[in-house]
C-alpha cells in the first residue's frame, strides 16, 4: 500500500476476496486480458481516431517503457490533466503498466489547485495539454517546477495537426524537463511487479480546489466497481459508451465508465464536452447505445434535440448523476430521447447507488437505486451518530469491497470523515425505503 493510505482490516480483505468482488488482477494487466479477447473491436473512438484493443495495449505498453525512460519510477506521483482523448487513456494504463500512481485531476482545476496537489502528493510528473480551452498549462508547469523540489518531468498533449506550443525537449532553469506527450515511446520492457492492493490512482474526493482531498483507489476494488456497475448497466460487447463526462471523473471513469465499457468489450467514444451540438450526432454517427449526464446535460440535450434534429434510435440507456434530478425531468427522458434511464449517486470514495433496469418506473424516476454491491453495508444515523428507526431520514453512512477506508495523508480529515468502525460519513441526508433503495433528501 502506498504511504500515506489506509488499507482494509485483513478480516474485510479475507471477506471480499471469499466473495469474488476482489480478482487479484492490476488494471494494466486487466488491460492485455481484454486485447486478448477483443485484440480487433474498437476499444476509442474521437473524431477521425479509432484505436483497437490490439492497438491500445500497444500502446500502453511503449509509453510505459517511454516513461520508465524519461525517469518516471515505480510508486511516484504523475498528475493527469487532460482532455476526454483517446491519450488520457492510453497515458492512465501506460503509466500504471510504468507502476507510477497517476493523480487524475479535472480540467477545471487552475494553476493554485495543481500546484497544492502536485505538493501533496510530491508529484514528480505532469501530464496535460499545452493550452486548453484558453488555459495555459505551460505557464501553470513552468510556474509550479519553479517553486521545486518535485515537479521535474512534464508531458505535453498537442491534438493532432497542432504545432507543439512548447517545441521539443528542453530543460528550463528549474531543471523541469519537458517533453511532448507523442514522444514518450520506447521498445516495450518487462513492467515492475505491482499487486491488485496497491494504490493504482488518486481521485479528488469532492469539488472543494482550495484544500482538495485525494481519494486512494487499488486496482482490485476499482476494478471490482467498474465491473459490478457494468454489470448492473446490463453493458456488453455490443454497446457503444459515449464519455460525455469528463472521462478523469469518477461517474466517466468507473461508473461504469470508460473502465467498465472496455471490461466487457465494448466500445468507447470520447467527446471532450457534453454539449448536444457535439454528441447527439457523435450518438447518431457512432450508434451509441449508453451514455453519462448530470441533470443540468440531459435537460440541455433534451432542449436542443429538436434543433439538432439526430437520430438517437441506438441509444438504450442514460444514466442520469452527480446531482438531484428533478422529477419532471425524469419523466421526459423516456419520451424525448426514447431511451431508459437509470439514476446513479456516486463520489470518489466509492459508495455508489443505482436503480436497476428492472426496478419499478417510480423507483427509477423517483429514488437513487440501490448499493452496488450486495456486500455495502449503509446506515442512516442521527446528528449523534445513533442509527434511526428504518425508514427515518439521516445521515448516509457507508462502507465495502470499493468504498477505501481514508483518504490520502490525510489523518485529521479521516479522523472526522471515517466512523471508528470504519464507515464513511458521506455528509448525505438520506432515508432507506423498505426494499432497501435509497432516496436523498
Amino acid at each position: 500500500m502506498l504511504d500515506g493510505c489506509t488499507p482494509w482490516p485483513e478480516e474485510f480483505v479475507d471477506r471480499y476476496w471469499a466473495a469474488g468482488h476482489w480478482s487479484g488482477c492490476t488494471l494494466d494487466n486487466l488491460l492485455r486480458l481484454w486485447a486478448l479477447d477483443h485484440g480487433p473491436r474498437t476499444a476509442l473512438v474521437h473524431g477521425a481516431t479509432r484505436l483497437t484493443y490490439a492497438n491500445l495495449d500497444r500502446r500502453a505498453d511503449r509509453m510505459a517503457a517511454g516513461f520508465r525512460l524519461r525517469g518516471i519510477r515505480p510508486r511516484q506521483r504523475v498528475v493527469v490533466q487532460l482532455p476526454n482523448v483517446p491519450e488520457f487513456v492510453v497515458a492512465l494504463f501506460g503509466l500504471l503498466r510504468a507502476g507510477a500512481v497517476p493523480v487524475l485531476l479535472p480540467l477545471s482545476y487552475e494553476a493554485p489547485e495543481v500546484a497544492r496537489v502536485v505538493r501533496l502528493t510530491e508529484a514528480v510528473g505532469y501530464v496535460c495539454p499545452t493550452a486548453y480551452n484558453g488555459v495555459d498549462h505551460m505557464a501553470t508547469a513552468a510556474a509550479i517546477a519553479a517553486q521545486g523540489p518535485y515537479l521535474r518531468r512534464v508531458f505535453t498533449f498537442d491534438p493532432p495537426g497542432a504545432s507543439a506550443y512548447g517545441g521539443g525537449l528542453r530543460t528550463d532553469v528549474s531543471g523541469c524537463h519537458y517533453a511532448p506527450l507523442g514522444s514518450v515511446d520506447a521498445p516495450p520492457e518487462p513492467a515492475p511487479p505491482l499487486g491488485a492492493d496497491d494504490v493504482a490512482f488518486l481521485l479528488p474526493c469532492d469539488d472543494s480546489t482550495a484544500a482538495p482531498t485525494l481519494v486512494p483507489r487499488t486496482h482490485d476494488d476499482y476494478a471490482y466497481q467498474a465491473r459490478a456497475a457494468a454489470d448492473a448497466a446490463a453493458l456488453t460487447a455490443d454497446d457503444v459508451y459515449l464519455a460525455a463526462l469528463p472521462a478523469a471523473s469518477a461517474f466517466g471513469l468507473g461508473g461504469p465508465g470508460v473502465i467498465g465499457t472496455l471490461c466487457v468489450g465494448g466500445t468507447v467514444v470520447l467527446a471532450e464536452d457534453a454539449d448536444p451540438g457535439v454528441c447527439l450526432p457523435a450518438v447518431e454517427r457512432e450508434r451509441v447505445t449508453v451514455t453519462s449526464l448530470t441533470p443540468a446535460a440531459v435537460d440541455h440535450w433534451m432542449s436542443q434535440l429538436p434543433a439538432v434534429r439526430a437520430d438517437l434510435n441506438s441509444l438504450r440507456l442514460v444514466q442520469v448523476g452527480g446531482g438531484p434530478l428533478p422529477y419532471a425531468t425524469a419523466q421526459r427522458i423516456g419520451t424525448t430521447l426514447g431511451c431508459g434511464l437509470q439514476q446513479v449517486h456516486g463520489t470518489a470514495a466509492g459508495p455508489l447507488t443505482l436503480t436497476r433496469l428492472s426496478d419499478a418506473y417510480e423507483t427509477v424516476l423517483g429514488t437513487q437505486g440501490r448499493p452496488l454491491s450486495p456486500d455495502d453495508e449503509i446506515r442512516i444515523v442521527d446528528a449523534h451518530g445513533s442509527d434511526v428507526p428504518p425508514g427515518e431520514p439521516g445521515e448516509l453512512l457507508f462502507r465495502g469491497p470499493y468504498t477505501p477506508r481514508g483518504h490520502y495523508r490525510a489523518p485529521e480529515h479521516d479522523a472526522r470523515a471515517f466512523t471508528p468502525d470504519g464507515f464513511l460519513r458521506t455528509g448525505t441526508a438520506a432515508r432507506v425505503l423498505p426494499d432497501g433503495t435509497v432516496l436523498l433528501l
